[in-house]
C-alpha cells in the first residue's frame, strides 16, 4: 500500500509552546471522550483515549488539527499518517477509512475539526492581495485529501478560534473573520493548492467537484454518466478520470459508498430495518443491497447494526 514519506522537521519553542496552549484549550472544551459540538458552528472538538480498529467513515471540506494522539486515514491505496504536529485538509466529500492508533487515558487523542465554507474560500481567493503558497509542494498528489505541517500562524488562529468558546457573545462577530484568517493560513501552505484548485470556478477540479456535490445530494437516484458529465461541464472519460484522481474511485464506485454509509447510519440511527434501508437509499433489490452491504462492512446489515450498537467508539460518519 503507498504511503506518503514522513517528514519530521525541527519545531522551534515558538511553535511548540502554542502547540501545547491548542492542546489544553481543547481539553478543556473536551474533557469527556467522544465528539463534542460546540457554540461555534462547524466546529468540533474529538478526545479519544483508545486506538481503534479500521473504520468508514466521510470526509468532507473540511481542516482538521491534531494536538495530540495519532490517526490513520487510507483512500485508494494511499495512507495518510496524521499526528500531533499535522493537519488534515480534505478539499471534496469522500468516504474513507479512518484509524485511531495512538490514544490512551493519559495522553488523550485530541483535535479539531472544523468545516470549511467555500464561499469565503473563493471570497479570499479573490481579493487582489489573495496569499500564495510559502512553499510549493513537489509532485502533488491529486486526490482531494492533504496531510501538511501545522505552521505556528495555523496554530495560533485555531487557538484563538477556540478560545472564543470562553467568550460566546464575540462568537457572531468574530468567528467569521477567524475563519477567513484560517482560510488564509491554510492556503499559505503546500496543502492549500488543493483548497485553491477546488474553489477555482472554471479549474478542472472545480468542475469535478460540482459533480461530486451533485451525486452526494443525489446518490438515491438512477446514476447517468452523461447528466453527470453535463454538470461538470466535461466529456465521459474526462469526468471519469478527473474523478478517479480527486476520490479515487469512480462514480458508481463512489455512488454505492455513499448509499451503503447512509443506510448503515439510518438502521442504526433510526432504527429502520434493512429492506426499508436499502429502498431509501435507492436499492432496487434487497439481496442486491445485502450482498454489496456485507462485502462492504464485512458482515450482513442487521448482524453489523447489532455489533456496533454494542460497541462504543467513533462515530462512523466523523473522518
Amino acid at each position: 500500500m503507498a504511503r506518503p514519506v514522513e517528514k519530521r522537521k525541527h519545531r522551534n519553542a515558538a511553535a511548540i509552546e502554542i502547540h501545547r496552549e491548542l492542546a489544553r484549550k481543547i481539553a478543556r472544551h473536551a474533557q469527556l471522550p467522544g465528539e463534542h459540538r460546540t457554540a461555534i458552528p462547524d466546529l468540533v472538538l474529538f478526545r479519544r483515549t483508545t486506538p481503534t480498529a479500521c473504520y468508514r467513515a466521510t470526509c468532507e471540506p473540511s481542516l482538521s488539527v491534531f494536538a495530540q494522539g495519532r490517526k490513520r486515514i487510507s483512500l485508494g491505496g494511499t495512507e495518510y499518517l496524521c499526528d500531533e504536529s499535522s493537519f488534515l485538509l480534505s478539499s471534496i466529500d469522500v468516504p474513507v477509512q479512518s484509524q485511531i492508533v495512538e490514544a490512551s487515558e493519559q495522553v488523550p487523542l485530541l483535535s479539531m475539526f472544523l468545516r470549511l465554507d467555500m464561499p469565503t474560500v473563493r471570497e479570499v481567493l479573490s481579493r487582489d492581495d489573495h496569499p500564495e503558497p510559502e512553499t510549493r509542494e513537489i509532485s502533488v498528489q491529486p486526490h482531494g485529501l492533504a496531510v501538511g505541517e501545522t505552521t505556528v500562524g495555523l496554530l495560533g488562529v485555531c487557538a484563538r478560534l477556540i478560545e472564543l468558546l470562553e467568550t460566546p457573545e464575540d462568537i457572531p462577530f468574530l468567528n467569521p473573520l477567524i475563519q477567513r484568517e484560517i482560510v488564509y493560513r491554510i492556503l499559505r501552505t503546500p496543502q492549500g493548492e488543493r483548497l485553491r484548485a477546488i474553489a477555482t470556478t472554471g479549474d478542472v477540479s472545480h468542475r469535478t467537484a460540482r459533480a461530486i456535490s451533485w451525486l452526494r445530494a443525489n446518490y438515491f437516484k438512477p446514476l447517468h454518466m452523461e447528466e453527470l458529465a453535463e454538470i461538470a461541464r466535461m466529456g465521459v472519460s474526462t469526468l471519469h478520470h478527473q474523478f478517479r484522481a480527486l476520490t479515487a474511485m469512480s462514480p458508481l464506485q463512489y455512488q454505492k459508498q455513499l448509499r451503503l454509509q447512509t443506510a448503515r447510519q439510518r438502521m442504526l440511527m433510526d432504527g429502520i430495518d434493512a429492506t426499508s434501508a436499502a429502498y431509501e437509499v435507492g436499492y432496487e433489490s434487497v439481496s442486491q443491497f445485502n450482498r454489496e452491504y456485507s462485502r462492504f462492512f464485512g458482515q450482513p446489515p442487521m448482524r453489523d447494526i447489532k455489533v456496533l450498537r454494542g460497541v462504543k467508539g467513533p462515530a462512523i460518519t466523523a473522518a
